[in-house]
């Protein structure tokens, strides 16, 4: 005979007595006194229900162990907190590593019209009674190309030689374990490198000096060179791997960014004190008098040497190497540049680098824009961050016009749109925009991927110019996989990026904006926020200069980067590297602007004194070919090009690095060498908390107390799930 029905209401009714019953006599024992199930479906719901709780709680265990273990594991790189300036590495027995080596950079720059010459001297002192190997990561520009590199050992200079990546690497094992002092620099990102030294002595200072050269940015009427001073931390994404043997990176490496370990340097909490100071002299030649020279972000002293010569150097002497130094000039507006060429003469060819200013685009018809705007609210944009893009995006908010339509995306840890589709312009709608902007927190990861895959939806604005501007510090590791999703889903948008605080990733903001088609531009401080972004809507509403072209004289056998001269916006030249036979005739250039055609002639004359512009022409070709490999090319065949390339001109790539090796043993082979990392500074208005979260204290051993804490719940489970006894009646 079927048990009688029980409708919802009285099944639902008895469940206060049912769990009073269980909380006396457990859920299981008191779903065991009916020895028919069916008879009592009440407890059989609840005897499900603890089940489905039970496995929950083991299973949320099981993830805090796991969770607890890899942070652990992870812990190897550490920061714990010595004497300030120092970095002791935290080991897997509890005990640290040695002192790792004090650091200190003196940058000098000579700037001839449109290039600049860097000389960056690394020097490394041995404070402590060991044998000590030091390694430092540290950006610089990303186009800077590095062509020497020279260890200093007290009066001794070793000239660096540019080998393939893993044979330098092979060459400087070598040499560590034959006791020679020896110094390699890596490139890990075309704005991150790592210098290593190996056989530092006892109180012992040696010095790795690297000189690079670089092409200028000229726009809007002004030069600018812009030097990074810190890698600042990266999210980084992916599944977790097998940590490396050599774990100096706070984070290790992941299926999405295998290197991880190697662009994560260590990072000293800021109580602990500023460290690797920097000095920075600058040689002004702009070859045309100067109207006005700036340094948006450090206090300098400037010395007038002539009409167009300037000497610059910091005001204090050294500052902390914690957020990029930039240096600004203008010419008087009667010397504005409108033509600028520059030649070398190098191993039997002419290497060249032009500059052509277009005339001013004349006022046109104002077209009808989509403009997305994404906001950047991951845990590294807390504080001053944050601050300068919400102000940034509300006066973006205002400047939008009727007929246009508009939505804003804020990611962190996920993304969400504003507005399910694009909105016109009204009082109302920018209201509420300007409103949810505001209440934005900083706060969690940077999954950027899923911000780009909104924004970049592949339409067509449908009539109009549709626009995305990205505001975002671009601290990522994953950066190629961001360049291969824009490429993917541009469509007929254009990406804009506006790199926010006082370390942006550069190498991610430019080239994002490259394969976007757009544009980018840097706000260091809240103050430059109205005059950047108006600069920036003026180029958003102006003609863009397309279907640019370089034709050289018949005869003359030339190869030019870019290979594709991207489009110009209001008040940005046309810059391109060049190597030539021979120089004879002219070079045209040409394009179209608001259905208008421009063409302007240049005589390719000899025009001497311009060294580094064999490298310049060289970094150029490096990275067109490093750019085929993500539209198909075949690595291992860019592999080789670019060996061959960069050997021949002397440049650290992704694959070739400088190894120097001085010939004379210094270190006994029975002395133990210790390895150690240099710290780096948390960039200027971060919040280490929001970066790291609350786990990194100094030297807490909270690892151990969460894996211990997480053990001991296991085991409190597994007592509530063994068998009770049963209680006498």
């Amino acid at each position: 005979m079927a048990a009688p029905a029980t409708g919802l209401p009285e099944f639902f009714a008895g469940f206060a007595a049912d769990l009073r019953l269980a909380a006396r006599e457990g859920p299981f024992n008191a779903a065991m006194k009916n020895t028919n199930p069916a008879a009592n479906p009440r407890l059989v719901a609840l005897d499900l229900i603890a089940c489905v709780a039970l496995a929950a709680s083991v299973a949320l265990a099981t993830a805090i162990v796991l969770v607890a273990t890899v942070l652990l594991l992870a812990g190897r790189a550490e920061a714990a907190e010595g004497p300030a300036g120092t970095l002791l590495l935290k080991r897997l027995d509890g005990g640290h590593a040695p002192s790792a080596p004090l650091l200190s950079t003196d940058v000098t720059f000579r700037v001839s019209g449109m290039v600049a010459r860097a000389r960056v001297v690394q020097t490394f002192h041995n404070a402590s009674a060991d044998w000590v190997e030091g390694v430092y990561v540290f950006p610089l520009p990303e186009n800077a190309a590095v062509d020497r590199l020279q260890l200093r050992v007290g009066e001794r200079r070793i000239e660096g030689e540019v080998r393939e990546r893993g044979a330098a690497r092979r060459t400087y094992e070598q040499a560590r374990a034959n006791g020679q002092r020896t110094a390699l620099m890596h490139q890990e990102r075309p704005n991150i490198f790592t210098t290593r030294v190996a056989n530092i002595g006892p109180r012992e200072l040696v010095a790795v000096e690297l000189e690079y050269q670089q092409t200028l940015r000229y726009d809007d009427g002004r030069y600018s060179i812009r030097f990074p001073m810190v890698v600042a931390p990266r999210y980084i994404p992916g599944n977790l791997k097998v940590s490396a043997p050599e774990q100096l990176g706070w984070s290790p490496n992941t299926d999405q960014v295998p290197d991880a370990a190697r662009i994560t340097p260590p990072v000293l909490r800021p109580e602990a004190g500023p460290v690797n100071p920097v000095t920075i002299r600058v040689a002004l030649d702009a070859g045309v008098p100067i109207f006005q020279v700036a340094s948006p972000y450090h206090r300098v002293d400037m010395r007038h040497v002539s009409e167009s010569k300037r000497q610059i150097e910091l005001a204090d002497g050294s500052v902390p190497a914690d957020r990029d130094f930039e240096l600004t000039w203008m010419p008087q507006s009667t010397h504005a540049p409108q033509v600028a060429w520059f030649t070398e003469q190098k191993d039997g060819r002419h290497y060249g680098l032009l500059m052509v200013l277009p005339p001013a685009a004349a006022p046109g018809a104002r077209l009808a824009r989509e403009v997305v705007f994404v906001l950047d609210t991951s845990g590294s944009m807390a504080g001053a961050s944050i601050r300068q893009a919400k102000d940034a995006l509300q006066m973006a908010l205002a400047r939008l016009a009727p007929g246009d339509r508009f939505n804003v995306i804020e990611f962190n840890s996920s993304a969400q749109m504003l507005f399910a589709d694009a909105q016109p312009v009204n009082p109302r709608n920018v209201r509420r925009a300007i409103d949810w902007v505001q209440s934005l927190q900083a706060r969690g990861g940077t999954e950027m991927a899923a911000a780009l895959r909104l924004a970049l939806d592949g339409s067509d604005g449908a009539g109009r110019v549709r626009q995305v501007v990205f505001l975002t510090d671009g601290a990522v590791g994953n950066e190629e996989a961001l360049f291969r999703l824009i490429r993917e889903r541009l469509g007929d948008t254009r990406l804009f990026t506006v790199g926010i605080g006082s370390a942006p990733n550069s190498h991610f903001m430019t080239k994002a904006a490259e394969l976007g088609r757009g544009t980018f531009t840097y706000i260091g401080r809240i103050e430059e926020v109205q005059a950047k972004m108006a600069a920036l809507f003026a180029k958003l509403e102006s003609p863009v200069m397309k279907a640019l072209e370089v034709h050289w004289p018949a005869g003359v056998r030339a190869e030019s980067w870019p290979a594709r001269i991207p489009d110009l916006y209001a008040g940005e030249p046309v810059v391109i590297a060049a190597a030539l036979d021979r120089l004879e005739g002219e070079v045209r250039l040409s394009g179209t602007r608001d259905q208008r055609a421009w063409e302007a002639s240049v005589p390719l004359a000899l025009n001497g004194g311009s060294a580094g512009m064999g490298s310049l022409w060289a970094r150029g070709k490096v990275e067109s070919l490093i750019d085929s490999i993500r539209e198909g090319a075949r690595e291992e065949e860019i592999r080789t090009q670019v060996i061959d390339l960069a050997t021949a001109h002397r440049l650290v790539t992704k694959y070739t690095s400088f190894v120097a090796v001085d010939k004379t043993p210094a270190r006994t082979l029975d002395a133990p060498l210790k390895l150690a990392a240099v710290p780096t500074n948390l960039p200027d208005g971060w919040e280490v908390d929001k970066v790291f979260g609350e786990l990194p204290q100094g030297s807490t051993d909270s690892r151990y107390a969460m894996l211990t804490g997480a053990l001991m719940l296991l085991l409190a489970l597994a007592m509530l799930l063994a068998p009770r006894r049963a209680r006498p009646a």
